[in-house]
């Protein structure tokens, strides 16, 4: 009997620990948000395309238009595996709660990868531009990728790719590098919302119009040898903050109302 007790004491404590900090879907009391794309302009932003320096944006790959940000490669003749981002800058996150919509447009780049059609993300946690190699075609990060439907067959969105990273689910390694959310398929172009609820190291959460696809825990720097040379060092730390980009992979995309709320 006496240990039944304790058994619902701790069961009753782990529920309590849970209710309290566990991110909810419900919409925060307080619109503390901040945009982090002003509608006009790349202000704070920074480009990183492979083979070329960081503040370098090949082919005019990243531009403001229709108070938008548009991923397109009208001036590419072929692709030739420019993986490109483009990150916010002027500071670092660490617990937060980000929103932005995409959508995908127009036909992929010649030369893109058959995996990448309809295929691209939103990277956070992320290294700084400027601490990349030359030839590093993604930063280390979280991704959380954006998959469109091709018409047949399932193909979720809001999945988790993990470059240079690793974490937990149900309190063991992820294994593969990317993992499928349990989202719809969204086989039409239109608008859709995704959100990034993540605290520090210790848990992040994927949400795609507004329902939870995705929970995963333990964010840290992998062991998968996707780690660059000059981060080796940090293999198996903790990785509890960083940057956030927007990916290129060669299909052409639109980014909007990207905004982040604080939950410090």
């Amino acid at each position: 009997m006496k240990y039944i007790y304790k058994v619902i004491t701790v069961l009753i404590f782990f529920s309590s620990f849970v209710w309290i900090f566990w991110p909810s879907n419900s919409t925060e009391p307080n619109d503390d948000w901040e945009y982090l794309f002003n509608g006009k302009d790349l202000d704070g932003w920074t480009v990183k395309i492979k083979g070329y320096p960081s503040g370098e944006n090949f082919g005019n790959t990243f531009k403001v238009k229709d108070g938008e940000i548009q991923v397109s490669y009208e001036n590419y003749e072929n692709f030739d595996f420019r993986y490109g981002h483009l990150y916010y800058t002027k500071k670092k996150f660490k617990n937060y709660h980000l929103k932005l919509e995409y959508k995908f447009f127009d036909q992929q780049a010649k030369g893109g990868e058959g995996w990448a059609t309809k295929n691209s993300g939103v990277m956070f946690h992320s290294q700084h531009p400027e601490t990349m190699l030359m030839d590093q075609p993604f930063p280390v990060s979280i991704e959380t990728q954006f998959l469109g439907g091709l018409g047949t067959g399932e193909r979720p969105t809001g999945n988790l790719c993990t470059p240079g990273t690793d974490v937990d689910m149900n309190f063991k390694k992820v294994k593969k590098h990317c993992t499928s959310s349990n989202s719809d398929t969204y086989d039409n172009d239109d608008w859709v919302e995704a959100e990034i609820i993540v605290y520090s190291d210790s848990i992040a959460q994927h949400l795609i119009n507004g329902k939870t696809v995705l929970t995963y825990t333990n964010l840290r720097y992998g062991d998968d040898g996707r780690l660059p040379e000059n981060m080796i060092h940090k293999k198996d730390q903790k990785l509890s903050e960083g940057y956030i980009s927007l990916q290129s992979e060669s299909h052409p995309i639109k980014f909007k109302n990207i905004k982040i709320k604080s939950l410090d």
